[in-house]
Parts: C-alpha cells; sequence; structure tokens
C-alpha cells in the first residue's frame, strides 16, 4: 500500500492535531465500552481513567517498539471473562491489578524468549495460510458488534420490533457513507479524516432527527441521548468541567472487605488470567502481520516481535494500573492506518498524549459518551472491514489450488466463524465457563495443528512451502 505519511514522517503541527483526534476517536468507543461492562460485574470502572490507561499504555508501547510500530493500545474485550471470574470471588480491585499484571508478563516471558531464539519461527509456525485466515477473522468476528449497534443503537441484544430501529440503521449506514464518500471523493486533506467527516456527519443527522423526534414526540427517532450532558452539567461545578480521572490503583487503595489476598489468592488469580495472555499471543502476532503488511514493513524483524511484546505487555499492566483495563493492539487503529495511508507515529504519540489530557476535562468525555453507537457501528463497518480484506489480501500468496491449504484455511475460517471454543469450569456469575478459549484462538489451535498433519509433522514457511 502506497502511504501517504510514513512511519516516521512528521505532518504539520495542526494536520497532526486533527489526525490525531481522528485516532483517538477511532478507538474510544470500544475502549470506554470496557469499563462500563466491569462495572456491570459489580465493581466501579471510570472511562476517563480507562482513556487515561489507554493513552500511558500507547506511550510504553511506542518506547518499547522505539516509536516503528504505528498502532493504539485501547482497552481488551478478551479479558472480559477473568474480569467476571475474579470479580465473582470477590478479589475486588487489586485482583484485577494483579491479574493484569501475571498476564503482562507473559508477554514478556515470551518475549524473552523471542529475543532468544530469533522470529524465523513466526513465519513457520504461522505462515499466510494460516495468518491470513487469523487476520480476516479478526475483521469478521468484531462484525458482528458493529452491524449490532447499527441496527439497534447498541441494544444488548436487537429484536425486530423491539429494538430493531430503521433510524438507527439509516443513521448507521450515512456515516458509513459519508467516510466512504470523504475517503474516496474528498480531497487530499478530505482523505486522511474520513472517520471526522463521516462521524461529524452522523452525529449531526442524529441530532436533527432526536430534535425532530422530541419536538413532535416520536420516541424513535430519539436516538441520540443527553444523559452524560446531564449528568456533568445537572449540578453544576468546577467539577463539571475539570475532573482528575478516578483511577484504579486509588480505587484499590481506599477499598476494604475485599478477599485476603494470600498466597493461595494469588495463585488463584495467576490461573485465571495467564491463559488469557498465552491467547491474546495470537492476535498479537497477528495484528503486527497485518500492520506490517498495510506499512510495507516487517514489524516481526524491526522493532522485533520481542519489543511489540515488551511493549504491549508491560503496556498492558500500565494501562490497568490506572484504568483497570488490559491494553491490546487494537484494530480500529490498524483499519484507520489502513482507510487514511497515515503510519506517522507521531500521530499515535500525540492520539496517546491527548487522550491523557482530555481524560480530565468533563465535556469531552461526555461528548464522547453521547456518540450514539449506530453512528460509531457505521464506522466500525469500514475500520471492521478493511481488517478482514488485509486478511484476504495475504491469503493471494497462497496457492488455494493445493490441497494441503485449503484444508488448513477451511479449517480455521469455519472454527473461527462458526463460533467454535474451548471452555473449562463453571462461573456461576456469569452462567459461562471459568476460562474461554476464544474461538480466534481456538481456530489458531486448529489451523496450526492442521498445517503441522499436512506436513508430516513440520512447520514450514511460505518460501520452503513454494518449492
Amino acid at each position: 500500500m502506497k502511504l501517504i505519511y510514513d512511519v516516521h514522517d512528521k505532518p504539520k503541527f495542526s494536520q497532526m492535531l486533527v489526525f490525531a483526534f481522528q485516532q483517538m476517536i477511532a478507538i474510544m468507543a470500544a475502549t470506554l465500552l470496557v469499563p462500563m461492562l466491569i462495572s456491570s460485574f459489580g465493581l466501579d470502572a471510570d472511562p476517563a481513567a480507562a482513556l487515561f490507561g489507554a493513552g500511558i499504555g500507547t506511550l510504553v508501547y511506542l518506547f518499547f517498539t522505539k516509536r516503528k510500530s504505528p498502532v493504539y493500545l485501547g482497552s481488551s474485550f478478551t479479558f472480559l471473562g477473568a474480569y467476571s471470574a475474579s470479580i465473582g470471588q470477590n478479589y475486588g480491585y487489586w485482583g484485577i491489578i494483579i491479574g493484569v499484571a501475571f498476564a503482562g508478563l507473559v508477554y514478556v516471558v515470551i518475549g524473552l524468549i523471542v529475543k532468544a531464539a530469533g522470529t524465523n519461527w513466526v513465519n513457520k509456525l504461522m505462515p499466510a495460510a494460516i495468518i491470513g485466515p487469523i487476520v480476516t477473522l479478526i475483521g469478521l468476528s468484531l462484525s458482528g458488534t458493529a452491524t449490532s449497534w447499527v441496527m439497534g443503537n447498541g441494544a444488548a441484544n436487537v429484536v425486530y420490533g423491539e429494538t430493531y430501529s430503521w433510524v438507527s440503521i439509516l443513521v448507521g449506514l450515512f456515516t458509513f457513507f459519508m467516510i466512504v464518500i470523504a475517503s474516496t471523493k474528498g480531497g487530499k486533506f478530505m482523505k486522511l479524516i474520513p472517520f471526522i467527516v463521516g462521524i461529524a456527519a452522523g452525529y449531526v443527522l442524529a441530532l436533527i432527527l432526536t430534535v425532530i423526534g422530541m419536538l413532535a414526540d416520536i420516541q424513535g427517532l430519539q436516538i441520540l441521548s443527553f444523559q452524560s450532558f446531564i449528568d456533568t452539567f445537572g449540578d453544576f461545578s468546577i467539577r463539571s468541567i475539570v475532573d482528575y480521572p478516578k483511577f484504579f490503583f486509588l480505587k484499590a487503595f481506599q477499598t476494604e472487605g475485599q478477599y485476603p489476598l494470600d498466597a493461595a489468592a494469588i495463585a488463584s488469580i495467576a490461573m485465571i488470567y495467564v491463559p488469557i495472555g498465552v491467547v491474546e499471543l495470537a492476535q498479537h502476532v497477528a495484528d503486527h502481520k497485518n500492520l506490517s503488511n498495510i506499512i510495507n514493513r516487517d514489524l516481526i524483524k524491526e522493532p522485533g516481535l520481542s519489543n511489540t511484546l515488551f511493549g504491549d505487555g508491560f503496556g498492558s499492566i500500565v494501562g490497568a494500573f490506572f484504568g483497570g483495563c488490559a491494553n491490546t493492539t487494537y484494530g480500529e487503529s490498524i483499519g484507520c492506518v489502513a482507510i487514511t495511508r497515515n503510519a506517522s507515529t507521531v500521530t499515535i504519540l500525540t492520539a496517546a498524549i491527548g487522550c491523557m489530557v482530555l481524560s480530565f476535562f468533563t465535556p469531552f468525555v461526555a461528548l464522547i459518551n453521547s456518540i450514539p453507537k449506530c453512528v460509531m457501528g457505521g464506522a466500525c463497518i469500514a475500520l471492521y472491514g478493511f481488517i478482514a480484506v488485509s486478511g484476504l489480501q495475504m491469503l493471494r500468496r497462497v496457492d488455494l489450488g493445493d490441497s494441503r491449504n485449503l484444508f488448513v484455511v477451511s479449517a480455521i475460517l469455519v472454527c473461527g466463524i462458526g463460533g467454535l471454543y474451548f471452555g473449562f469450569g463453571f462461573n456461576e456469575m456469569v452462567a459461562g465457563p471459568m476460562l474461554n478459549i476464544t474461538s480466534l484462538a481456538v481456530a489458531l489451535i486448529v489451523g496450526v495443528v492442521t498445517n503441522l498433519i499436512v506436513h508430516n509433522g513440520k512447520f514450514v514457511s511460505d518460501e520452503a512451502d513454494k518449492k
């Protein structure tokens, strides 16, 4: 892909602020949603603190990768089951902080192994026949979130006739089409900020429809909620303008009555979180392979897989300490790089600092929280779609006429799209497994085993497979 701004390029300061803001709004909805879900489990998590945690976690990642990898870290959804399990066992705030630290250290240990053993094994373990469909699955697995937001404006379960809304669909698709127009028909600068254009246009349309709905007393048109502004400015004070995020470590020190964290409790927490760190490794490698393909640089070699693992691991630890959420490389950020063709790490750095600063400004957090989910869903159609397509582009290098490759790719796609997962134990709080090996990880495992079977137990790289 021909980039407009390469990794080390520095846009003009005024433009850089706009590009950074676009990265921020691309990752913000999902980043703020995770702490809300944690709060629903019975433990208070502040979205503003999670925003700060994502920002400082990204700075840590950029430090370890020497500002050579243009991706933002945001709150990880993979850990939700672990959060629920540790909260259900009354380990409280410290349970999450310690648990994410264990998961982050898994990355660090693997990074040390990679540093000693090299990275050639990555191409052998995960050739294009495996990594291509895995990247495609990452985009497709997120697509359900995008479409449910478009159809139901954030309703947990979209039911036709109840939460299903044609108004929501109209606004969501309008947002998507405006992003398409800005990206393909706009001027040079507009092509770099299609998400700002699309989300702003979708927000304005939602606002107009909501006002009409309020005046005409039509509930179905009122898809924009003003509750975040009411909560912020209802009882006006200085905190309505500036307020410090409720950092997670402060809550941990201030809360009493949690389960005593003795050696047995810490071991239990480790058993909950360590497997999640191993599972996340697959997505980490896939994300960096995908990003490498987009920016025409092999990030596995430079800055090196060990450094990206260190950055992701320590970034998660720091992010959870401040915001309560483990961080992970964000597909929304990678999709934004792909669509805008702006891979400048200065933009990512500015976005990280911007998130940290703006987490102290209450009106900004209120504005972001007020963006209708259907608007963000429309933007995510583009973001998640580009992730899926970039995986398909990797498959162009794979000979699907060879039945060996065909079995590998088909097994990954069916297991991933079909939702095959491995569940261990039982968590009464969520009526689900205590440990859940996600369908993405299961698809990778099945793909690797299938690849070993068809190649007689040998790990074969793409280059060797062509011989």
